[in-house]
């Protein structure tokens, strides 16, 4: 594989005090939205604040914080549409690479490669559960065209999540409209191997699953057609978006193990977030709108704890981490896994509390140097409740044993010739506090429309907006940048609103 190259230029300093926006975090929503705003010529600061780098070092390797699925970008039709304005959608399809086979299950009984071709699917189904193994094609074949049921609906860009009473109705008429919205999961939930595929829905999404129709048929049905991964992961596809915002002329300040590019604080002139205060420096960059592009509580320590601003905190105190994905990352020679082993793995372990555990496999890269073709990494990754982070090292080293029993089990004699073992929630220090948790299952206080739904994208500062994962969990990647292509409009329509007479820049 190529080495993935596609880096970003930082700013040394902002270029100038004062911004037409300025994004506070480093999701993928809040990036999108700032690469979009600074193309369509508005002046973007951007501040990663959270950004933990594209993975971790541990013995001179980057390590990846949790497998990253990712559907092929034209089963999201907006997503795909926001890339080719930046000029990233060729890339990005080249860039990614298709899992193979596109999921592999195993059980105590059972071992299936699905495949994306129908025909060997199906042969494959029948091989392992004879003729029971026709019907499930069928019905696994139903679920993974499911997508399109929703597609009309999200072609005509609704207000998701709503943000008022006018958008409130707005919305409820379009989803009147689209009576397929509430066809439920053509997986069965009680039969192997549909039960074991519904589970693989919370890898993809943030939010704790729903009995709502709507995640199960839109968001599992887009991996399942052909999931995908992307060189640098997650990180890789924020860096790329931070180039294009560079060179749209927007000013990117990374992390890059430096205090200078964390915000302390939002500088409040009244209840309007005025701007930013950066750690080791004290001015205040302005901002004519803020958008937070980090998780709630991470914002919610940026706001001083007084009475003016209870309505703000009450809102970002809204979202509760229930359970979050705890990974385990394996270093190895590729001729150590066993060859009919697949790049993404769910295995049903049996054990309480380790059941399924989510397994993908790809090259690994030194810090530092190009991808090396002939080592891998392994990432297992479980969801364990939130509260386990309480109970102290001593019980992740155990939950790190048990995870590595599991996959000395599915690859026999990889230990002798295992290269590196990391756990990232054990040797990364950020990740262990709750300022980043790399992937969080969320709920929220508010009730979600049609499951997909969590946190409001406006809040009681009307010049703060959220476009984070928080806001649409349940539509997982989707989500992310759904929510920044919403943010990017909502502040471009207010802003020509308010200087109708002038340009974006004014």
């Amino acid at each position: 594989m190529a080495t993935f190259t596609y880096r970003p230029s930082t700013s040394a300093g902002p270029s100038r005090h004062v911004y037409d926006v300025i994004v506070v975090g480093s999701q993928l929503g809040g990036t999108l939205a700032g690469a979009l705003l600074a193309k369509r010529g508005l002046r973007v600061l951007h501040v990663e604040h959270d950004g933990m780098g594209a993975g971790y070092e541990k013995n001179g390797y980057t390590l990846p914080y949790a497998p990253f699925v990712t559907p092929a970008f034209k089963t999201m039709p907006q997503v795909e549409e926001a890339f080719s304005e930046l000029g990233l959608a060729s890339w990005v399809q080249r860039t990614m690479k298709p899992q193979e086979p596109a999921l592999q299950v195993i059980t105590a009984q059972h071992r299936l490669d699905f495949h994306s071709d129908p025909a060997i699917r199906q042969n494959e189904l029948t091989r392992e559960l004879g003729e029971e193994g026709v019907q499930r094609a069928t019905t696994i074949s139903q679920a993974i065209s499911q997508v399109e049921l929703s597609d009309p609906f999200f072609k005509e860009k609704p207000t998701l999540p709503s943000t008022g009473i006018l958008e409130s109705f707005q919305l409820n008429r379009l989803i009147a409209r689209h009576e397929k919205l509430k066809v439920g999961s053509a997986l069965a939930p009680d039969l192997f191997p549909d039960r074991l595929l519904r589970q693989l829905l919370p890898f993809i999404s943030y939010a704790v699953p729903s009995t709502q129709p709507l995640p199960l048929a839109r968001t599992l049905s887009q991996v399942l057609r052909m999931p995908h991964h992307f060189p640098g992961g997650r990180e890789g596809l924020r860096e790329a978006l931070g180039k294009k915002l560079t060179e749209s002329g927007g000013d990117l300040l990374g992390r890059h193990g430096s205090g200078a590019s964390v915000v302390e604080n939002f500088h409040f002139e009244g209840g309007r977030v005025a701007g930013i205060k950066l750690m080791q420096s004290d001015i205040i960059y302005r901002g004519q709108w803020i958008i937070g592009a980090t998780d709630a509580g991470a914002l919610r320590r940026l706001v001083p704890n007084k009475k003016k601003h209870r309505r703000l905190l009450e809102a970002l105190d809204s979202a509760t981490v229930q359970q979050f994905l705890y990974t385990v990352n394996w270093v190895l020679p590729e001729r150590a896994i066993p060859r009919g082993m697949g790049e993404l793995v769910l295995l049903e372990t049996g054990e309480n509390g380790l059941d399924p555990l989510l397994l993908q496999t790809r090259p690994i890269q030194q810090a530092d140097a190009p991808f090396q073709p002939d080592t891998r990494v392994v990432s297992a990754g479980v969801f364990v409740p939130a509260l386990v982070r309480e109970l102290g090292e001593e019980h992740f080293k155990e939950l790190t044993r048990r995870i590595e029993s599991h996959l000395e089990r599915l690859m026999p004699f990889a230990r002798a010739h295992l290269i590196v073992a990391s756990s990232p929630y054990l040797d990364v220090g950020g990740v262990r506090g709750s300022r980043f948790l790399p992937h969080p299952l969320l709920e929220t206080e508010a009730s979600s429309v049609l499951g997909v739904t969590g946190i409001s994208m406006k809040t009681p500062s009307k010049n703060l907006l959220i476009a984070s994962r928080e806001v649409l969990p349940g539509l997982g990647l989707e989500g992310e940048f759904y929510t920044g292509i919403r943010a990017a409009r909502r502040v471009q329509d207010l802003i020509k609103s308010r200087q109708p007479d002038k340009s974006l820049r004014g």
